[in-house]
């Protein structure tokens, strides 16, 4: 793992554009989607798959069958955790408002859940009830009424689905379950076949044929966002501890080739002894040549010259995961600017969040925490402005509207409130 000072170091991001043929791909996908509907589904399953699919849709009794074959301390991991999630999430809630005016005008907004929302849960080798919960739940807590989950069809599990993606889907109340994935899964969910009913909102993450056909659909529906690798960033002093820093700097290492992890700190000790401590780790990982890789072209110790010229490196940074182990973590904590989740302290390490406390795993990667935040239930609502406007309030204003509209060159704009004051102008009158 390389030491560099931070003022000569630029983390290179991957932005998944994806190549051409990549996307004439997905293009072709989602328009056979489009024209055949379920048959396009059950033919790119098996092409693409190499799985023949019969009933798209997961019955009630593969979700009980579900249930029999993980065990009773998955069981109840995956339950503590959608509790915690819930909690976390329901403070979140908003509520719609109005506002009297002195002049009998009301003000307000009106706050509703989207109405349908589809959830892309990734299958195969890749399996992640966590992310089942994270962003079912706070869908479910904005009152969705109806979640539909999709995930590839495989050649283990449940008819082809990992039994603890079902039952983390159970738990968190989803129910309406379909054995597709790819790009067509996508297409499905943004225009509808006939046994899948198009979504409001698409979220969840998946390879780039998955991110690149969620980028085509936008505007047809609504999505999450083009999530990249994942990154972690350590802002630590002389008391924290090396095993500790290289531990989770390689917890997100291993998520794939591409991630990154990175140690930000003013000592020269504590660098050389996690830089030391990443390697003897790394050695005994089972993924290992993943996160070898990560470790190589992504990861980096910088070392700076103070915590806060450390403060300026994130900041710039921005990462999607951020831990400060520090002697006063909160100390710092009001100086960071932009990371998607901070952990505080030396046992809040990052799967912490991940799986179990509950805020929510879903965060903005490639430097995205400048300007957007975590999946939360706010992703799952909408508002509509709600404007009652007096007699009065009219008369009074309605003049300074004119001139407004007349300044724009929309004469009938102006004259839409013009008919109002000479009509009620005289009856007042």
């Amino acid at each position: 793992m390389k030491i560099v000072p931070a003022s000569e170091f630029a983390l290179k991001r991957e932005v998944e554009y994806g190549s051409a043929e990549q996307n004439d791909r997905v293009k072709r996908i989602i328009e056979e989607v489009r024209q055949e509907g379920d048959a396009a589904l059950r033919r790119l399953a098996e092409q693409l798959d190499g799985v023949r699919v019969g009933e798209l849709r997961v019955t009630e009794a593969e979700i009980e069958a579900a249930y029999r074959e993980v065990d009773e301390s998955f069981l109840a991991a995956i339950r503590e955790a959608a509790v915690n999630v819930r909690r976390f999430h329901e403070k979140q809630m908003r509520t719609s408002w109005m506002d009297l005016q002195a002049d009998g005008s009301i003000l307000g907004q009106v706050i509703r859940p989207l109405r349908r929302v589809g959830l892309y849960v990734p299958g195969g080798k890749a399996a992640y009830p966590s992310s089942v919960l994270m962003n079912a739940i706070p869908a479910q807590v904005a009152g969705v009424p109806e979640i539909v989950m999709v995930t590839p069809p495989a050649t283990a599990g449940v008819e082809g689905i990992n039994p603890h993606i079902l039952v983390a889907a159970a738990e968190a109340g989803v129910r309406e379950i379909y054995r597709v994935g790819g790009a067509q899964a996508i297409a499905a969910l943004a225009y509808g076949t006939e046994s899948i009913a198009p979504a409001d909102k698409i979220v969840g993450p998946g390879n780039i044929y998955v991110a690149l056909a969620k980028r085509y659909v936008f505007g047809a529906v609504d999505i999450d966002s083009i999530a990249g690798p994942s990154e972690i960033v350590v802002l630590a002093d002389d008391s924290a501890d090396a095993g500790y820093i290289a531990a989770d700097l390689l917890s997100q290492a291993e998520h794939d080739e591409m991630a990154s992890a990175i140690l930000i700190t003013p000592s020269a000790e504590l660098a050389e002894a996690v830089r030391l401590e990443v390697d003897r780790q790394l050695a005994l990982l089972p993924r290992r040549k993943i996160a070898e890789k990560s470790i190589r072209d992504y990861g980096a110790i910088l070392t700076v010259a103070s915590l806060a010229e450390g403060v300026d490196a994130v900041n710039r940074l921005a990462p999607e995961h951020l831990e400060i182990l520090v002697r006063e973590p909160f100390q710092y904590l009001s100086a960071i600017e932009n990371a998607g989740a901070i952990f505080l302290g030396p046992y809040s390490s990052e799967p912490v969040g991940d799986y179990f406390a509950g805020p929510n795993h879903v965060l903005p990667t490639n430097g995205t925490a400048r300007f957007s935040s975590p999946l939360n239930v706010d992703d799952f609502i909408k508002k509509s402005s709600v404007i009652y406007y007096s007699k009065e309030a009219l008369l009074r204003d309605g003049e300074k509207i004119m001139t407004l509209a007349r300044h724009e060159g929309l004469e009938a704009h102006a004259r839409a409130i013009q008919i109002r004051l000479e009509k009620e102008g005289n009856a007042r009158g």
